[in-house]
C-alpha cells in the first residue's frame, strides 16, 4: 500500500510547489526597454531678402526631425512681436537618408517683428526637442494711382478703420487718392495723392488719424481750416474725412459753433452741387475746383465726386464746428 502511495504522494508535493517556483522565476529581472532616439528639430525660412519680408507677402518654414519616426508630429508657433501669433500642429513626412520633414507658412498681413518656431514634444519612438525662434520685419512699398493688389486692397481697410472712407475693392483709383491727400493734409505733410512706402507703413499701423476736438458734441461735422479737412464724426469718431478748400484771405470762411439748416440737391447758377447751408449763405457744397489750399468764396468745397455721399450724410439740426 506503502509503496503505491509514494509516486501519487511525490506528484501532490511537485504541483504544491508550482507557484512558488512561478514566484521565484517572476523575481528574474527582466530587460529594459531601449530608451527612445533623441530628435533633431531644424527649420529654415524661405523668401526673406536681407531678412525682411513685404507686407501681404507668404513666409514659407520649411523644417525636418532627425531621425524620422512614423506618426510623429511637430507644432510650429508663429509670433508678432513677441506674442504667440498662430499655432500650426504639422505631420512630419518621411524625407531622404531617414530624416523626416515638415513645411507650414504665413501670409504677413500687418507691421511689426515676426518670428517662427518649431517643437517635437516626446513620444515612445522619438525624443523631444525645440528650435530657437527665428525672425524677421516687414517692408512696405509704395503705391501708385491705377495699381491693383492686395496691398492696396489692405491699405484701404487701414485708412477705412480711421475714418478716411476710401471705398472697396483692391484698386488704387481716384476715391483712395483723395484720401491720401486727406490724410497728408491731417498729417501736415505735402498736399499730394502720393502714398510712398511711408505713408503705406504707418497707415497699416493706425497712425495718422484725425483729431476730434469736441468728442463729446454727438453726430457732428468739423472743419479745420489750417488742415483744409472736413470730417464727419459719430460717437467721438470720425466715420469719414474729406480734403475740402475754404474761404480764400480775401473772403474767409467764418469760424463758430453752427447747425445745417437748408438743403439744396443739385447744381445751382453758381456751379454749387448739393449744397448743405449752415450760415446764411455759406454752405458744404461740391465744386469743379478744390485746390490744396484755400481757394473759395467763404464756403466749404468738396470734390464733386465726394459730395452725393456727404449730402446724403448731414442732415437738418447737425452741428457743424468750423475752426
Amino acid at each position: 500500500m506503502i509503496r503505491r502511495l509514494a509516486p501519487l504522494l511525490a506528484v501532490v508535493a511537485l504541483l504544491l510547489a508550482l507557484p512558488a517556483l512561478a514566484a521565484a522565476a517572476s523575481k528574474k529581472p527582466q530587460p529594459k526597454p531601449e530608451p527612445a532616439p533623441n530628435a533633431t528639430v531644424k527649420i529654415d525660412v524661405g523668401g526673406l531678402h536681407g531678412g525682411r519680408a513685404t507686407i501681404w507677402d507668404t513666409v514659407p518654414v520649411n523644417g525636418t526631425v532627425s531621425p524620422w519616426a512614423p506618426g510623429q508630429r511637430v507644432e510650429v508657433v508663429f509670433y508678432l512681436d513677441g506674442k504667440p501669433l498662430v499655432r500650426r500642429n504639422v505631420a512630419v513626412q518621411p524625407g531622404q537618408n531617414g530624416t523626416g520633414k515638415f513645411e507650414s507658412s504665413l501670409i504677413v498681413r500687418k507691421d511689426g517683428k515676426y518670428a517662427v518656431s518649431a517643437k517635437h514634444a516626446a513620444t515612445p519612438e522619438l525624443g523631444a526637442d525645440s528650435t530657437v525662434r527665428k525672425s524677421w520685419r516687414i517692408d512696405f512699398p509704395g503705391l501708385k494711382r491705377g495699381e491693383c493688389s492686395k496691398v492696396v486692397e489692405g491699405f484701404k481697410r487701414a485708412m477705412a478703420a480711421m475714418g478716411y472712407v476710401s471705398g472697396g475693392g483692391k484698386c488704387f483709383n481716384g476715391r483712395l487718392g483723395r484720401e491720401v491727400l486727406a490724410y497728408r493734409k491731417v498729417n501736415d505733410m505735402d498736399r499730394s495723392e502720393k502714398a510712398g512706402p511711408g505713408i503705406v507703413k504707418a497707415v497699416y499701423g493706425g497712425k495718422g488719424g484725425f483729431h476730434v476736438k469736441y468728442p463729446s458734441a454727438g453726430e457732428h461735422v468739423e472743419v479745420s481750416i489750417p488742415k483744409q479737412v472736413m470730417a464727419l464724426i459719430k460717437n467721438g469718431k470720425p466715420f469719414a474725412i474729406y480734403p475740402v478748400s475754404t474761404g480764400k484771405s480775401s473772403t474767409p470762411t467764418i469760424t463758430g459753433h453752427y447747425e445745417f439748416y437748408r438743403p439744396e440737391p443739385g447744381t445751382n447758377s453758381h456751379g454749387m452741387v448739393d449744397s448743405w447751408y449752415w450760415h446764411n449763405g455759406y454752405a458744404v457744397h461740391g465744386y469743379a475746383e478744390v485746390p490744396n489750399y484755400a481757394a473759395s468764396h467763404g464756403c466749404v468745397r468738396t470734390f464733386i465726386a465726394d459730395q452725393p455721399r456727404i449730402y446724403e450724410s448731414l442732415h437738418l439740426g447737425e452741428d457743424i464746428f468750423v475752426y
